[in-house]
């Protein structure tokens, strides 16, 4: 702790709790009041009803939930292997070659998602690769969109790695294969994990590239969420958002224990 009074520790919480409950907590209690709510017209809503999680949790919504797993779930894997393999092999370049390959991996993120979305659907709407109207141009757009996250998290991990460990393994002999697989990864196990959480959680909320590429039978859940409201299901719409909050968060916590045993090992 930076501080040590208890006065000025209880400062910091209550300057804390007043910055983070109306940023961060109060627009997702409302989300969560509003998908139990039958009625909002005055400061806090009225009634009660979970009729709206019938809908949020079956048929189309249910159809919706498991596309955007799915889609996240591959997305997270194909851009944790190639961000991270991108990463490990730039960490043996030159200064100017490393500067070059982080711009590269971060071009995606540095202009807007709907941008990406239409270089995918122009790229791959014709052969050789005709990928529009399948599910793979979705799962494409995601592993763009979030490789720059796994690609710079890894990096900034390979940075902080001490390298006796590998400089001991190759002075007793070992390969350079092996010193990747049995040291660098293992070492390396809490950065790809906690890597991996951040691709999850960014594809399961993405919309606006998604938008532009969904086929009919391939629907992720955000853009349920504002079909519903877009249609003045609002109440609806904030059940199935609250599943999709509540779904991200056990999957996360998930990873997040997988860390804590890697971290351990």
């Amino acid at each position: 702790m930076l501080v040590h009074s208890r006065g000025a520790r209880w400062a910091v919480r209550l300057v804390f709790f007043l910055l983070f409950l109306p940023l961060f907590a109060v627009p997702l209690l409302v989300i969560l009041a509003a998908s139990f709510a039958t009625n909002w017209s005055g400061a806090l809503p009225s009634g009660f009803t979970t009729e709206h999680y019938s809908a949020a949790t079956g048929g189309d919504a249910l159809q919706a939930l498991t596309t955007s797993l799915v889609t996240a779930i591959a997305a997270s894997l194909l851009a944790l292997l190639v961000g991270g393999w991108a990463a490990i092999a730039g960490a043996a370049l030159g200064k100017r070659s490393k500067r070059f390959l982080d711009a590269l991996f971060m071009l995606p993120v540095a202009v807007p998602s709907v941008v990406v979305g239409l270089a995918v659907l122009v790229a791959f709407s014709r052969p050789p690769v005709l990928l529009n109207g399948t599910r793979w141009i979705v799962i494409l757009a995601h592993t763009i969109l979030v490789t720059a996250f796994a690609h710079q998290s890894v990096s900034a991990a390979i940075v902080r790695l001490d390298p006796v460990y590998e400089q001991a393994a190759a002075s007793l002999g070992a390969r350079p294969s092996y010193v990747l697989w049995r040291i660098r990864l293992p070492l390396l196990l809490p950065s790809l994990t906690a890597a991996a959480g951040l691709c999850f959680a960014l594809s399961m909320g993405e919309l606006s590239a998604t938008m532009m590429l969904y086929p009919p039978d391939w629907t992720p859940l955000p853009v349920q969420i504002f079909a519903a409201t877009d249609r003045g299901s609002l109440f609806t719409g904030a059940a199935v958002a609250t599943v999709l909050m509540a779904t991200t968060l056990l999957v996360l916590l998930g990873v997040s224990r997988i860390r804590t045993r890697a971290s351990y090992r």
